[in-house]
């Protein structure tokens, strides 16, 4: 395992964290219609089906349904994500030092994953709300039929129905739960490629090619989402529901159950193979401009 430099000036240290995730956001993308519609409906067959059919049915502007709210709250989110896990490794690596046994700033990977799903939660208080309007945005009826005019409409509408709490932040135990699981393994898994691969070689960390970079943050991005995907069927499930007396599913545990009796294991699975598909490249993106970044401001 590479060693971890003892960081000071935690203030402006944290400062640069944040500033790296929000230029590493701006590089995801986040269509992904086809995957909700998957999730949320049994109209497609599989995931060429529905593009198919969204595509003639809604026109191509469909799959840009709902991307306003994300776009613009998602560099907010990926700089909490890596402000966070850096925050979090940071307090790890400053306890491990003080250890009387083994002094060392090395982290354990089981501190790896702790501090990704450090990140996860206080990332899931934007996240929640912001994917809640996302959902119900791209879910909604075509046309004249439409539920929401656009993102502001549907907090006015989701908040007049239940309030803040029981509304906009509908879903957001199994959020938690999701990105506590997701960021865990993310992280886990990109900085163990990356340690291994500077072990490997006899190397810094800071001389790994971007390249390789993205590889790793391209894998990370399938073993986030292949360790945490029935999470997410449950929340697009609850975030998509009913208002009201029109509400299927009473709580998580209930949307868990009935997911479960009326389509079996295979439908915590619906919709995977966009998902995987589009994780390569977005998390390879977003690791490689986070990792340049902070690289830029050392």
């Amino acid at each position: 395992m590479s060693e971890l430099d003892v960081e000071t000036g935690g203030l402006k240290r944290t400062f640069k964290d944040l500033f790296a995730g929000a230029a590493g956001g701006v590089a995801q993308v986040l269509l992904d219609i086809v995957k909700v519609r998957l999730q949320t409906t049994s109209e497609y067959s599989g995931a060429l089906d529905g593009a198919t059919k969204i595509f003639r049915n809604e026109g191509p502007a469909a799959f840009y349904k709902g991307t306003l709210t994300p776009l613009i709250g998602i560099g907010a989110c990926v700089s909490i994500q890596f402000g966070a896990f850096h925050y979090a490794r940071r307090q790890f690596s400053a306890s491990n030092l003080s250890s009387p046994s083994n002094p060392t700033s090395n982290l354990t990977y089981g501190q790896y994953y702790m501090s990704g799903a450090f990140a996860g939660i206080a990332n899931s208080v934007i996240s929640g709300p912001i994917e809640h309007v996302r959902i119900r945005l791209q879910t909604q009826p075509h046309g004249a039929a439409r539920l929401y005019s656009g993102p502001i409409d549907c907090i006015r509408k989701v908040s007049a129905h239940n309030g803040v709490l029981n509304g906009l932040y509908r879903g957001e135990a199994v959020t938690i739960l999701r990105e506590a699981q997701a960021y865990g393994v993310w992280f886990l898994a990109f900085e163990w490629m990356m340690n291994a691969d500077a072990q490997r070689n006899n190397i810094s960390r800071d001389t790994i090619s971007q390249v390789k970079i993205a590889t790793y943050g391209g894998l990370a991005g399938e073993a986030l989402w292949l360790s945490s995907y029935p999470f997410d069927v449950v929340k697009s499930k609850m975030q998509s529901d009913g208002l009201g007396a029109d509400r299927k599913y009473q709580s998580m545990r209930d949307c868990f159950a009935k997911t479960y009796r009326g389509e079996g294991l295979r439908g915590f699975w619906k919709g995977i193979g966009p998902t995987l598909l589009r994780a390569m490249p977005v998390s390879a993106g977003t690791f490689a401009v986070v990792e340049m970044t902070m690289r830029a401001m050392k």
